[in-house]
This record gives C-alpha cells, structure tokens and sequence, in this order.
C-alpha cells in the first residue's frame, strides 16, 4: 500500500516555489508580443469558427496566451498576493474587452454570417464544461509546479478552449444574437472561474509560501466572495447539463418507443425528428393512409416508455388513395421519382467515365511499356482546375520509371500522351524508383 501511495506522491518533483510565482507573473501582462499574439490568435480563432475548421480553432488555441492571467488570478488568490491578483484582473479584462473587439469586427467584415458547427458548440455551457475546466486546471498548475512540466500547457489550453468562446461571444454581437453572446460569455466565465479555482486549490495543496493580510478578517471575507464566485457560476451549469442529460434520455426512449411501437402494415417511416427539449416525436409515413383511431391508439402508449406529457405528430406523405386526393398525390410522387431518376442517371454517367479513363490509363501504360520498358508505372488522368474565367478540364499524367528517361524520350511520350487523349496540353511528371 505505502508503495502504491507512493507512486502518486509529487514532493520528489516539485518545483521551487519562487520559480513558479515568477512563471505565473510573467504570463500576466498584456503588452507587445502577448498583445499582439493575442489579437493574431482571435484573428485565427474567429477564421476557423467561421468556415467551421477544427483544425484551426485547434491552432488558435495553442496561440493564445490567454491562460497567462486567469492562472494570475488563481495564484494571486492562494498567496493573498493583492498585488499580483490586481494585476491579473486588469489585464484579464483588457484581454476580455480586446478579444471581444476584435472578433465582433471580424465578424462585422466577414460575408460569411451562418453559425458552424463548431461555433453552436459553444452556446450552451454546462456542468461537463464545468469540469473540463477544473480538471484542466488541475493538470495546468500541477505541471507548472513539476520540474518535469511534459507538454500539459499546449493539451490544457486545447482542453479547456477558452478562445473558440470569446470569438463566439463576439459573432453574437456582430449579429445581434445574444442567446449566442451570453452563451459563449458564460461558457468563458466558467473556464475562467474553475481554471483559477483549479490553480488556487493545487497551490494551496501544495503549501505555497502566503502573505498574510494585516486585517485577518480580511482574509475570511476574500475566501467567501471566492467561494460566492464559484457557486454563482457552478449553478447555471449543473442545471443546464441536468437538462441536457433529460434530453438524451428522451431521445433514448423515444427511439425505443419509435422502434417497436410505430409500426404499420403496409407504411415506411421517411423522416423522424425527435426535439427533447420539446418533448415531442414527429413522424413522417408513405403509403397507405393510418387510421385515426390506431394514431390515438399510439398515442396511448407512451405512458409505457416513460414519454407522458410528451406529444407525437403523425404526418403522411404519397398515401396509396383511392379517392380525389390521388391525382395530386400521384403527381408528387411522379416527380420525385423523375427527380430520382435524374440523379442516378448522372451517377451511372459519371461511373461510366471513371471507368473508361480507368481503361484507358490502362491502354495507355500498356502501349508505353512495349516502347520503353524501364516504365514501372503511369497514372494518367483527366482533372479539374480554376482560373480567373471558371473550371476547365486538363490531364496529368505521373511516369515512375526504374531509371532516368533521357529528356527526348520524355518530350517523345510527352507527344504521344497528347495524341492518345487528344489534348493540346497534359501536366507530364516523371519519378524514378529503383526495382527493389
């Protein structure tokens, strides 16, 4: 047992304490390098949310010196440092009030005005943002205080995304959404609240040296309002991820109800929406029309999976009639069908060239074989490419050869190839790789 409790023990590891103060308040200030880092990371951020690229917003994160001051705040809390906490606070606003400009110009500027995937993300904080946040924290300042820090910081700031939120914030003021502002404000107060609790509790964990204030009641009153702090930003949270949980639970026994109860002879389910926010089931039927009574009679069972006071719409699409409604009802479902038809018309015709180019490239290196046998391989196919006057079709052709082709064998099969695929121009590469 003493072995295992051992293992986890950090003593061994810790770094002097006056580095790490020292590391935090370097990262405080906002001023010339971290100023303008900062802007070029909002910038960056702002850019990937609106062409919705994860692999950007990823970037932004890793930029941003945003962790510098929220870190500040949680030190300054656990070593009654004032001076250091009030830095930390001014320069997280100025940073707060910079982001927020910035990304509302961006998107002011922007054509580009609809709500990505990866910006709705961002809109509805709860308790799981809430310990992302804290467990992130947690790694940050623990790695700080470790002489051997690894690459936490750079997973840290990717775990937590306390960028991707301030832009958010600043689409919604861009575009007067302020479901959207207040959303991704809440979800960058939470990051902040609970990564500068997570730094406060490790450095107090850790017995970092404090300055004791002159008026210990003092004291008592900033560790309250830090507490107060906590629990006013913890609330909101834990009621939206409750919400957020009742709704899954819903969809799950909705699908289940869906699954084994709406069922009908002779009737396909084209379309199912379940909104468990709503609380309600839309189903959308083809084929014969379903009697009202055995729609009252689906209704009756919700109550069985859990799903009273929840609403079901039963909708009906090409019902198979026989009565005035199955003229138009033909006419619809003629047109769909036709609209059918088209598209796999064009998918048969474009498999029907990719097969013929496939056949060809194949002719083609066949042909080229018999003339020069150091050839091993040739790709050689039709592509798309822009210019200023719109798309227009070239080919490229790529020769991988077991040695150098002489350059007037290459402008000999370089002719050739255009012949072949009747073009006046083709991209012609040659590769060498050696017979293994």
């Amino acid at each position: 047992m003493n072995r295992i409790l051992a293992a986890f023990s950090i003593k061994k590891e810790k770094e002097d304490f006056a580095l790490v103060i020292d590391s935090v308040e370097r990262g405080v200030p906002f001023s010339g390098t971290n100023l303008w880092v900062l802007v070029f990371a909002i910038f960056i951020a702002s850019l990937g949310l609106n062409v919705n690229s994860t692999a950007v917003v990823i970037g932004a994160m890793l930029v941003s010196p945003l962790m510098g001051p929220i870190m500040g705040l949680g030190m300054g809390m656990a070593i009654n440092d004032l001076e250091l906490l009030k830095k930390a606070f001014f320069n997280y606003l100025f940073a707060l009030v910079v982001g927020l400009i910035t990304s509302t110009i961006y998107f002011w500027l922007t054509p580009i005005n609809d709500a990505s995937s990866e910006l709705l993300a961002r809109t509805s904080p709860n308790i799981y943002d809430v310990l992302i946040a804290l467990f992130g924290g947690l790694a940050g300042i623990l790695a700080m205080s470790s002489k051997q820090k690894g690459n936490v910081i750079p997973g840290v700031a990717i775990a937590t995304a306390l960028m991707p939120p301030l832009c958010t914030a600043g689409f919604g003021l861009a575009n007067s959404n302020f479901a959207y502002f207040f959303g991704a404000l809440y979800l960058f107060v939470i990051n902040t609240v609970f990564i500068a609790l997570a730094t406060l509790v490790t450095a107090r964990y850790l017995h970092f040296p404090r300055k004791h204030l002159e008026n210990a009641r003092d004291e008592v009153v900033a560790n309250r309002m830090v507490w107060g702090v906590v629990i006013l930003t913890l609330l909101p949270s834990i009621y939206f991820g409750y919400d957020i949980v009742q709704q899954n639970r819903f969809r799950q026994k909705a699908n289940r109800f869906v699954e084994v109860e709406a069922i009908f002879p002779n009737d396909y389910l084209l379309k199912k929406t379940i909104d468990g926010k709503a609380r309600s089931i839309s189903l959308t039927y083809g084929g014969e029309l379903i009697p009202e009574t055995v729609i009252e009679e689906l209704r009756s069972k919700l109550g069985e999976y859990g799903l009273d006071g929840s609403t079901i719409e039963i909708k009906q699409g090409f019902s198979i009639l026989n009565g005035p409604q199955e003229s138009e009802q033909s006419k619809q479902l003629n047109a769909v069908l036709t609209e059918k038809d088209k598209e796999l018309k064009s998918l048969k015709d474009q498999a029907a060239v990719a097969d013929a180019e496939k056949a060809l490239g194949k002719q083609i290196f066949t042909e080229l074989k018999a003339q020069y046998p150091v050839i091993g391989s040739c790709v050689v196919q039709k592509v798309a490419a822009n210019n200023e006057t719109g798309q227009i079709s070239s080919w490229l052709a790529v020769i991988t050869a077991v040695k150098e082709i002489p350059p007037p064998d290459r402008v000999r099969i370089g002719e050739f190839l255009k012949a072949r695929v009747n073009a006046e121009n083709i991209d012609l590469f040659f590769e060498v790789s050696p017979a293994k």
